[in-house]
Protein backbone atom coordinates (compact mmCIF):
# COMPACT_ATOMS: atom_id res chain seq x y z
CA UNK A 1 0.00 0.00 0.00
CA UNK A 2 1.43 3.34 -1.08
CA UNK A 3 1.33 6.59 0.90
CA UNK A 4 -1.47 7.97 -1.30
CA UNK A 5 -3.55 4.88 -0.54
CA UNK A 6 -3.10 5.46 3.19
CA UNK A 7 -4.17 9.10 2.88
CA UNK A 8 -7.17 8.06 0.80
CA UNK A 9 -8.18 5.52 3.43
CA UNK A 10 -7.86 8.15 6.17
CA UNK A 11 -9.98 10.54 4.12
CA UNK A 12 -12.73 7.95 3.61
CA UNK A 13 -12.79 7.10 7.32
CA UNK A 14 -12.87 10.80 8.25
CA UNK A 15 -15.81 11.36 5.89
CA UNK A 16 -17.96 8.52 7.22
CA UNK A 17 -16.93 8.63 10.91
CA UNK A 18 -19.26 11.50 11.98
CA UNK A 19 -22.32 9.51 10.85
CA UNK A 20 -21.37 6.72 13.26
CA UNK A 21 -19.89 8.77 16.10
CA UNK A 22 -22.41 11.61 16.39
CA UNK A 23 -26.08 10.72 16.64
CA UNK A 24 -27.07 14.28 15.71
CA UNK A 25 -25.27 14.06 12.36
CA UNK A 26 -27.07 10.82 11.54
CA UNK A 27 -30.42 12.31 12.61
CA UNK A 28 -29.93 15.35 10.38
CA UNK A 29 -29.03 13.08 7.46
CA UNK A 30 -32.15 10.93 7.99
CA UNK A 31 -34.42 13.97 8.33
CA UNK A 32 -33.09 15.61 5.18
CA UNK A 33 -33.22 12.31 3.31
CA UNK A 34 -36.89 11.84 4.25
CA UNK A 35 -37.90 15.31 3.05
CA UNK A 36 -35.59 15.66 0.03
CA UNK A 37 -34.86 12.15 -1.31
CA UNK A 38 -34.14 13.23 -4.89
CA UNK A 39 -31.77 16.07 -4.01
CA UNK A 40 -30.03 13.77 -1.53
CA UNK A 41 -29.65 11.22 -4.32
CA UNK A 42 -27.76 13.91 -6.26
CA UNK A 43 -25.20 14.31 -3.47
CA UNK A 44 -24.94 10.60 -2.67
CA UNK A 45 -24.10 9.68 -6.25
CA UNK A 46 -22.00 12.78 -6.89
CA UNK A 47 -19.76 11.81 -3.97
CA UNK A 48 -19.82 8.01 -3.85
CA UNK A 49 -20.05 7.11 -7.55
CA UNK A 50 -17.35 9.66 -8.39
CA UNK A 51 -15.19 8.10 -5.68
CA UNK A 52 -15.77 4.78 -7.43
CA UNK A 53 -14.41 6.26 -10.65
CA UNK A 54 -11.42 7.68 -8.77
CA UNK A 55 -10.79 4.20 -7.40
CA UNK A 56 -11.13 2.82 -10.91
CA UNK A 57 -8.54 5.34 -12.11
CA UNK A 58 -6.21 4.12 -9.37
CA UNK A 59 -6.61 0.55 -10.63
CA UNK A 60 -5.97 1.55 -14.25
CA UNK A 61 -3.12 4.02 -13.81
CA UNK A 62 -1.83 3.65 -10.28
CA UNK A 63 -2.90 7.24 -9.52
CA UNK A 64 -5.96 8.87 -8.03
CA UNK A 65 -5.85 11.90 -10.31
CA UNK A 66 -5.11 12.59 -13.97
CA UNK A 67 -4.93 15.89 -15.90
CA UNK A 68 -7.95 15.17 -18.12
CA UNK A 69 -9.95 13.07 -15.65
CA UNK A 70 -12.49 15.81 -14.96
CA UNK A 71 -13.53 14.91 -11.44
CA UNK A 72 -15.86 17.89 -11.02
CA UNK A 73 -17.58 17.26 -14.36
CA UNK A 74 -18.02 13.60 -13.52
CA UNK A 75 -19.42 14.44 -10.09
CA UNK A 76 -22.06 16.77 -11.56
CA UNK A 77 -23.07 14.18 -14.17
CA UNK A 78 -23.23 11.47 -11.52
CA UNK A 79 -25.41 13.72 -9.41
CA UNK A 80 -28.02 14.05 -12.14
CA UNK A 81 -27.75 10.37 -13.03
CA UNK A 82 -28.28 9.63 -9.34
CA UNK A 83 -31.55 11.57 -9.37
CA UNK A 84 -32.64 9.52 -12.40
CA UNK A 85 -31.65 6.29 -10.65
CA UNK A 86 -33.54 7.25 -7.48
CA UNK A 87 -36.68 7.96 -9.51
CA UNK A 88 -36.32 4.67 -11.41
CA UNK A 89 -35.85 2.74 -8.17
CA UNK A 90 -39.05 4.25 -6.79
CA UNK A 91 -41.00 3.37 -9.92
CA UNK A 92 -39.78 -0.24 -10.08
CA UNK A 93 -40.07 -0.68 -6.29
CA UNK A 94 -43.75 0.29 -6.43
CA UNK A 95 -44.74 -1.01 -9.85
CA UNK A 96 -43.25 -4.50 -10.02
CA UNK A 97 -44.74 -5.91 -6.77
CA UNK A 98 -48.12 -4.35 -7.64
CA UNK A 99 -48.06 -6.07 -11.03
CA UNK A 100 -46.85 -9.42 -9.66
CA UNK A 101 -49.57 -9.25 -6.99
CA UNK A 102 -52.12 -9.85 -9.75
CA UNK A 103 -50.90 -13.45 -10.13
CA UNK A 104 -52.27 -15.90 -7.58
CA UNK A 105 -48.88 -17.49 -6.91
CA UNK A 106 -47.38 -14.09 -6.03
CA UNK A 107 -50.39 -12.66 -4.22
CA UNK A 108 -49.29 -10.68 -1.17
CA UNK A 109 -45.98 -9.59 -2.68
CA UNK A 110 -46.81 -5.87 -2.55
CA UNK A 111 -47.66 -6.13 1.14
CA UNK A 112 -44.60 -8.28 1.84
CA UNK A 113 -42.27 -5.62 0.42
CA UNK A 114 -43.32 -3.27 3.22
CA UNK A 115 -42.77 -5.81 5.99
CA UNK A 116 -39.89 -7.72 7.53
CA UNK A 117 -37.72 -10.22 5.72
CA UNK A 118 -39.57 -13.17 4.24
CA UNK A 119 -39.35 -15.51 1.30
CA UNK A 120 -41.95 -13.46 -0.58
CA UNK A 121 -40.01 -10.25 0.08
CA UNK A 122 -36.82 -11.87 -1.21
CA UNK A 123 -38.66 -13.01 -4.33
CA UNK A 124 -40.15 -9.54 -4.78
CA UNK A 125 -36.74 -7.90 -4.43
CA UNK A 126 -35.37 -10.28 -7.06
CA UNK A 127 -38.16 -9.46 -9.52
CA UNK A 128 -37.71 -5.71 -8.98
CA UNK A 129 -33.97 -6.05 -9.55
CA UNK A 130 -34.44 -8.28 -12.58
CA UNK A 131 -36.91 -5.93 -14.26
CA UNK A 132 -34.84 -2.83 -13.50
CA UNK A 133 -31.57 -4.34 -14.67
CA UNK A 134 -32.94 -5.78 -17.90
CA UNK A 135 -34.76 -2.61 -18.97
CA UNK A 136 -33.48 0.54 -17.26
CA UNK A 137 -29.87 -0.51 -16.61
CA UNK A 138 -28.66 -1.01 -20.23
CA UNK A 139 -30.00 2.42 -21.20
CA UNK A 140 -28.42 4.00 -18.12
CA UNK A 141 -25.07 2.27 -18.67
CA UNK A 142 -24.95 3.38 -22.29
CA UNK A 143 -25.85 6.98 -21.42
CA UNK A 144 -23.21 7.01 -18.70
CA UNK A 145 -20.62 5.77 -21.18
CA UNK A 146 -21.64 8.52 -23.61
CA UNK A 147 -21.31 11.27 -20.98
CA UNK A 148 -18.00 9.78 -19.83
CA UNK A 149 -16.67 9.88 -23.39
CA UNK A 150 -17.96 13.44 -23.87
CA UNK A 151 -16.09 14.61 -20.76
CA UNK A 152 -12.92 12.83 -21.88
CA UNK A 153 -13.19 14.40 -25.35
CA UNK A 154 -13.10 17.82 -23.66
CA UNK A 155 -10.09 16.88 -21.52
CA UNK A 156 -12.19 16.82 -18.37
CA UNK A 157 -12.90 20.54 -18.48
CA UNK A 158 -15.96 21.83 -16.66
CA UNK A 159 -17.26 23.50 -19.84
CA UNK A 160 -18.06 20.02 -21.16
CA UNK A 161 -21.19 20.21 -19.00
CA UNK A 162 -22.85 22.87 -21.13
CA UNK A 163 -21.52 21.88 -24.52
CA UNK A 164 -23.86 19.80 -26.74
CA UNK A 165 -23.19 16.07 -26.61
CA UNK A 166 -22.73 14.58 -30.10
CA UNK A 167 -24.64 11.44 -29.12
CA UNK A 168 -24.84 9.97 -32.63
CA UNK A 169 -21.09 10.32 -33.15
CA UNK A 170 -20.13 8.93 -29.74
CA UNK A 171 -22.59 6.03 -29.74
CA UNK A 172 -21.26 4.74 -33.07
CA UNK A 173 -17.71 4.84 -31.73
CA UNK A 174 -18.35 2.93 -28.51
CA UNK A 175 -16.66 -0.43 -28.05
CA UNK A 176 -19.85 -2.47 -28.31
CA UNK A 177 -17.95 -5.74 -28.01
CA UNK A 178 -16.97 -4.85 -24.43
CA UNK A 179 -20.27 -3.09 -23.72
CA UNK A 180 -22.29 -6.15 -24.73
CA UNK A 181 -20.05 -9.08 -23.86
CA UNK A 182 -18.76 -7.75 -20.53
CA UNK A 183 -20.85 -4.85 -19.20
CA UNK A 184 -24.26 -6.23 -20.23
CA UNK A 185 -23.84 -10.01 -20.45
CA UNK A 186 -21.63 -10.49 -17.40
CA UNK A 187 -22.03 -7.65 -14.92
CA UNK A 188 -25.83 -7.44 -15.11
CA UNK A 189 -26.69 -11.10 -14.33
CA UNK A 190 -23.65 -11.88 -12.19
CA UNK A 191 -23.33 -8.68 -10.16
CA UNK A 192 -26.10 -6.11 -10.57
CA UNK A 193 -29.14 -8.39 -10.30
CA UNK A 194 -27.89 -10.02 -7.06
CA UNK A 195 -26.61 -6.68 -5.69
CA UNK A 196 -29.88 -4.87 -6.31
CA UNK A 197 -31.86 -7.81 -4.94
CA UNK A 198 -30.07 -7.10 -1.66
CA UNK A 199 -30.76 -3.38 -2.16
CA UNK A 200 -34.52 -3.84 -2.38
CA UNK A 201 -34.61 -6.03 0.73
CA UNK A 202 -33.24 -3.13 2.75
CA UNK A 203 -35.49 -0.48 4.36
CA UNK A 204 -36.58 2.09 1.77
CA UNK A 205 -34.54 4.97 3.21
CA UNK A 206 -31.33 2.93 2.88
CA UNK A 207 -31.88 1.75 -0.68
CA UNK A 208 -30.62 4.78 -2.63
CA UNK A 209 -27.60 5.11 -0.32
CA UNK A 210 -26.74 1.45 -0.84
CA UNK A 211 -27.17 1.89 -4.59
CA UNK A 212 -24.79 4.86 -4.45
CA UNK A 213 -22.28 2.74 -2.53
CA UNK A 214 -22.55 0.21 -5.34
CA UNK A 215 -21.27 3.07 -7.50
CA UNK A 216 -17.88 2.40 -5.94
CA UNK A 217 -18.12 -1.14 -7.31
CA UNK A 218 -19.22 0.32 -10.64
CA UNK A 219 -16.01 2.34 -10.81
CA UNK A 220 -13.99 -0.83 -10.40
CA UNK A 221 -16.11 -2.64 -13.01
CA UNK A 222 -15.72 0.18 -15.53
CA UNK A 223 -11.97 0.24 -15.00
CA UNK A 224 -11.83 -3.48 -15.76
CA UNK A 225 -13.97 -2.88 -18.85
CA UNK A 226 -11.59 -0.13 -19.96
CA UNK A 227 -8.63 -2.47 -19.56
CA UNK A 228 -10.45 -5.13 -21.57
CA UNK A 229 -11.11 -2.69 -24.40
CA UNK A 230 -7.41 -2.02 -24.92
Amino acid sequence: MKRNDIWMLIGVLAFFAPFFIFDRVYEIYNAWNAVNPISMAFFKFAILATFGEVLGLRIKTGKYTAPAFGMMSRAVVWGFLGMWIAAAMGIFRSGVPTFMDKFAVFHGMAEAMGGGFSGMKLLGAFFISLMMNTSFAPVFMTLHKITDTHIANHNGKINSLWKPIPIRKIITQLNWDVQWNFVFKKTIPLFWVPAHTITFILPTHFQVLFAALLGVALGVILSIAALKSK
